[in-house]
């Protein structure tokens, strides 16, 4: 499994799923939430408080995967936004999406007009 150039083996506290997802081992834990709390000021221990199941060894093993090859996690990170960001655009741009927002609109301004 490779993230860019950097090899993910099974010693690492990540794997890569079938959509190309990094996870922490033995969960559905992205590397991505891990990442963006750490850099938000997070510590290993608060983290793992947000994700009991995964233990600390292995935030501490993400973690430490993420400063050895930051350049390219970081990359990786920005190309998932990217990702997330084309699926966003093309799931809005369905006219059965902006139909069913309307009908939410519609139906949040009945229920405040009913309040008053």
């Amino acid at each position: 499994i490779r993230l860019m150039s950097i090899a993910l083996t099974p010693g690492n506290a990540l794997f890569e799923d079938l959509d190309g997802t990094i996870r922490l081992a033995g969960s559905r834990v992205p590397l991505d939430t891990v990442v963006y709390e750490f850099n938000q000021g997070a510590t290993p221990e608060q983290i793992q408080d947000s994700f009991p199941s995964v233990s600390l060894h292995t935030i501490y093993g993400a973690i430490a995967f993420y400063l050895e090859h930051q350049v390219a996690v970081d990359e990786y990170l920005r190309q998932r936004e990217r990702e997330g960001e084309e699926l966003r655009d093309k799931i809005e741009s369905r006219p059965e999406v902006a139909a069913f927002r309307e009908r939410l609109r519609r139906r949040q301004a009945e229920l405040l007009s009913s309040r008053t």
